[in-house]
């Protein structure tokens, strides 16, 4: 492994580290929030750049290093900046970390993992370029693997940065609308009374249920793209 490679992964493997070793994700957790929500709220009114700044930088870092609390932050970025922002701030923090796990991913292991599995990652590479962005869009709409996952086994392929990027923000876009709006939701809660909230209700509704549509919309697009494919192949 090339000298680059090294120190990258040692910085990466030493950020990782330090979260687990210094228990940062004691401080990604519903409750721990909850109980900070005030006084995160009140901070962004004081300092709103700011918080808008590191709340993008801590979610980028999370999303980049795959480690666990992006839910988290997402409901958190809901609850302090709305809707609006928040899906804003979420929606590009999400898919730039994303970008940068992707790059790191084929960065340190792509040539090792070809140069041991290359047969596999062939047979990979070969739906990559069948399916093109539709690929990854359905991996995207449908959270059948975890996230992290997708952007570690995306890097291994011959996927193009850029389609990884925009079919990413596009592919998470719905779901990400999902959870953002849950949060602004659970901010509101300040006693029983507010479970029984309509809206609130919509969103545990709304976070039950996405799963489900993405599916039927995937399935549609895919029977729509069959005739294409039956023309293309009886041409």
């Amino acid at each position: 492994m090339k000298k680059g490679r090294i120190i990258l992964l040692f910085v990466m493997l030493g950020l990782i580290a330090a979260f687990f070793y210094f228990d940062a994700q004691q401080y990604l957790n519903l409750t721990y929030l909850k109980s900070q929500q005030a006084a995160l709220q009140q901070y962004y009114l004081e300092h709103t750049l700011q918080t808008i700044s590191l709340y993008f930088a801590i979610y980028v870092l999370v999303t980049a290093l795959s480690l666990p609390g992006a839910t988290i932050m997402t409901l958190l970025g809901g609850a302090i900046f709305g809707l609006a922002t928040g899906l804003l701030l979420v929606s590009f923090a999400s898919t730039i970390g994303a970008s940068i796990a992707f790059i790191a991913s084929r960065f340190l292991f792509k040539a090792a993992i070809e140069n041991k599995f290359g047969d596999k990652l062939k047979t990979i590479n070969q739906g990559i370029e069948n399916e093109g962005a539709f690929y990854l869009f359905t991996l995207r709409l449908v959270p059948i693997f975890p996230f992290f996952v997708i952007n570690l086994a995306m890097g291994l392929t011959s996927l193009r940065l850029w389609t990884f990027y925009w079919v990413s923000q596009v592919g998470m876009f719905a779901g990400t609308i999902v959870y953002v709006f849950a949060g602004t939701e659970l901010g509101k809660i300040e006693s029983l009374k507010g479970i029984l909230s309509p809206t609130l209700w919509l969103s545990f509704a709304l976070l039950g249920t996405f799963p489900l549509v993405a599916k039927k919309i995937v399935e549609h697009i895919k029977n729509r793209r069959q005739p294409n494919h039956s023309e293309d192949s009886a041409t």
